[in-house]
């Protein structure tokens, strides 16, 4: 496949964007930070499968890390990522400078309320405004008919689907199904940071949570459960558990029990340095009271 335009203005993005639209097709969009792989690529292909042209961003967003945080270690590989991008035959690759996307004496933040509190924020408390706002602009910047985010950052999905409503943004938002490798592990760029030892012991996450979320959906209480779940992880090596949580998966409230309504259990977790974070829907069979 030919390799994707590759693009670094918003007005060359538009100006393709419009171009495409005025020949009437579709226009999918898959903003990303780079450091590509399969569940990415997966992420494309959905915005393929709903439009006639597909385009992705790369764009390390320096506003949604905090000071001590991993900016400057996060992976990076422009060329690599192009390649990959082309091997699914995507159109169109963003690649915008950090002053294209922030120039000089912008000051202007999106935050959405509710959902952003809670789970990652308590460990990253400005992470959402970051991401936001950024997410803000690429969606006015690449105007595209669906934008595709993966369901395993299941929080940043709900605040991007609620910010699109509140500010009538014209995008339709897609959430992606987690693409795991083959022992569980939900794929992510973070994964390239972690020593073979911490690797191994990754998809235990998983685990932990796939069994918590079978171990709730016939409703019982989920307070002992979720703290067996965190006693499970500290055991397993995991340095610094964040949360598991039992959460209502349309508002994030917190949930004292699986009922009728759709649920998931949310975790993070510490591998070392290593931040992981993954979610699972909970299969409730039966709407009887919590015991």
């Amino acid at each position: 496949m030919s390799a994707p335009s590759v693009v670094r203005s918003v007005a060359a993005l538009r100006s393709q964007v419009r171009a495409w639209r005025g020949a009437g097709l579709r226009v999918g969009f898959v903003p990303t930070m780079g450091a590509l792989h399969d569940g990415h690529l997966a992420l494309v292909r959905e915005a393929m499968a709903r439009c006639e042209r597909a385009m992705a961003s790369i764009f390390v967003n320096p506003t949604q890390f905090a000071p001590h945080e991993d900016l400057s270690r996060y992976p990076r590989d422009e060329a690599g990522d192009l390649a990959k991008l082309a091997s699914v035959g995507t159109h169109l690759a963003f690649l915008p400078t950090l002053a294209e996307m922030y120039p000089e004496g912008a000051s202007t933040w999106v935050e959405v309320e509710g959902l952003s509190k809670g789970l990652c924020a308590e460990r990253r408390p400005h992470h959402f405004r970051g991401m936001a706002t950024v997410v803000t602009m690429l969606l006015n910047q690449a105007q595209a008919d669906v934008a595709v985010f993966g369901e395993k950052d299941y929080q940043q999905l709900l605040i991007v689907r609620r910010l699109v409503r509140d500010l009538a943004i014209p995008t339709e938002i897609v959430g992606g199904r987690t693409v795991r490798e083959g022992d569980g592990l939900a794929m992510s760029s973070r994964n390239l940071l972690l020593t073979p030892e911490h690797r191994r012991l990754a998809p235990t996450l998983h685990r932990v949570l796939t069994d918590t979320a079978s171990e709730l959906a016939d409703g019982r209480l989920a307070a002992p459960v979720l703290h067996l779940a965190t006693e499970s992880l500290q055991k397993a090596g995991f340095r610094d558990v964040d949360y598991v949580e039992l959460r209502d998966a349309e508002t994030l409230a917190p949930l004292a029990a699986a009922g009728a309504h759709p649920a998931r259990v949310l975790g993070a977790a510490f591998l070392g340095p290593v931040r992981l974070i993954d979610n699972v829907p909970v299969m409730s069979g039966s709407s009887e009271a919590p015991r």
